[in-house]
């Protein structure tokens, strides 16, 4: 068994991919043993041939291909099964390592035996300090922001635009490289996979938080995150979030409060008509039907 288990989903994006898997290996000392499953997540032929072709070779480093692509959560879970290890990280394949952070989130896992997730500081590709974790968005923070939230409980929702020395407990942390406890993901079922992107982070952090599991950040450890790169920004993807937000909301929290929350989004959107391609999403709830994910086709004659 090795001390942790990496997954890296890769698609159409596979130079940022074998940057990613050489950060790992240069800033990880030889005493933390791991190994990486690279999941191509359905790219296109030319990119997994790129991918394939400069892929290292070694014992612990592997590619493993879907003939669909099945968005974060599902491409994460389809690597889950090759695993195996006692910590499971979950890394962006545009998000490349600054220190050692396996063996520095893997000490304080081992000596804060009540965290079931914590995550890396976050910065850009400028070398600028960004966002790591964030507050869930209930009604509260909608209605008020962050800063209220901020400002009336800081305890539960610590400042996000600082910089921390030491680790901290947080209400869910960026997806971007999520370093888990293997038996506390897998108690909690892992990673939705009726959600094709965005907002797996927000979910599982309070799926673990019902099992006495904390997040936590470790500003110790130290990450770059190029931010877009792996998905985009386009209609077709904010469409897409807004889906696994409600799917979210109504899964995880009261009836009221999800209605509540559609209101007021309505509300909102009407009032920039910029975003107006978003009203008949909201308005009809979280219909999974509209899914990027059921528009994806599969590739079967894609040679291994």
């Amino acid at each position: 068994m090795y001390d942790i288990a990496i997954i890296i989903i890769n698609y159409n994006t596979s130079s940022y991919t074998l940057k990613c898997i050489t950060s790992v290996v240069e800033k990880t000392k030889i005493n933390i043993s791991y190994q990486i499953i690279v999941v191509d997540n359905n790219s296109k032929v030319e990119d997994y041939n790129h991918l394939k072709s400069n892929f290292p070779k070694s014992n612990n480093i592997s590619l493993r291909r879907s003939v669909i692509n099945t968005g974060f959560g599902g491409g994460n879970m389809f690597g889950v099964q090759f695993c195996n290890a006692k910590y499971l990280i979950f890394l962006n394949n545009d998000t490349f390592l600054l220190n050692d952070c396996l063996s520095i989130l893997h000490d304080f896992m081992e000596t804060n035996t009540d965290v079931g997730v914590c995550t890396a500081q976050n910065y850009n590709e400028n070398n600028n300090h960004v966002i790591s974790f964030d507050h869930n968005k209930g009604l509260r923070r909608l209605l008020f922001g962050r800063r209220f939230l901020e400002k009336m409980n800081p305890k539960k929702y610590p400042k996000r635009n600082i910089k921390y020395n030491k680790p901290i407990q947080v209400n869910w942390i960026n997806g971007a490289f999520m370093f888990f406890r293997a038996s506390a993901f897998c108690n909690v079922g892992g990673f939705d996979t009726n959600v094709f992107l965005y907002f797996e982070e927000m979910d599982i952090c309070k799926r673990l938080l019902n099992n006495n599991y904390k997040s936590s950040l470790v500003p110790q450890a130290k990450i770059v995150h190029y931010q877009g790169v792996s998905t985009g920004i386009s209609k077709v993807i904010s469409r897409e979030s807004y889906l696994s937000y409600l799917y979210i909301l109504k899964k995880n929290y009261n009836y009221l409060k999800y209605l509540s929350i559609r209101f007021y989004l309505v509300i909102i959107i009407l009032l920039k008509p910029k975003k107006w391609f978003l009203l008949d999403i909201v308005l009809r709830g979280v219909d999974l039907s509209q899914s990027l994910k059921l528009k994806q086709q599969i590739r079967v004659n894609t040679k291994f």
